[in-house]
């Protein structure tokens, strides 16, 4: 007589072990990487903070201050402009690459999800 209730007692086999292993793994990795996200998002709002400052300057002959590791340079406005302006491409960049890989990650995990709670039910719990 075949039951179609989740074993209570299902073995965890060495495959099983290795799934939750990886699920636990790729569950950190998508912790830092969302944390990334949330710093370069911060990052990005306090350049283009800096750019609408900049905007509202209104002598347009003094040189502004722009820093550049631990060294500040003087540049022209419009040249700290176009250095926040490239600023601003590379953090969406980084952002855009950061959220693919989270989102390659959240597939690999809802995957290992199904697989998982297809054998052990509610005997396991994937959620963060």
């Amino acid at each position: 007589m075949s039951n179609s209730k989740q074993d209570d007692d299902a073995p965890v086999t060495y495959e099983d072990q290795k799934k939750i292993n990886l699920f636990a793994r790729k569950n950190v990795q998508l912790n830092e990487l969302r944390s990334q996200v949330e710093g370069k998002k911060k990052v990005l709002q306090n350049v283009e903070d800096a750019s609408d400052d900049l905007l509202l300057l209104e002598d347009e002959n003094v040189n502004v201050d722009f820093k550049i590791g631990e060294v500040f340079i003087e540049h022209s406005q419009d040249e700290t402009q176009d250095l926040l302006e490239k600023v601003k491409i590379n953090l969406n960049d980084d952002i855009s690459g950061l959220q693919k890989e989270s989102s390659e990650i959240e597939k690999v995990m809802n995957d290992l999800k199904v697989q998982l709670y297809a054998k052990f039910g509610d005997n396991i719990n994937l959620e963060p």
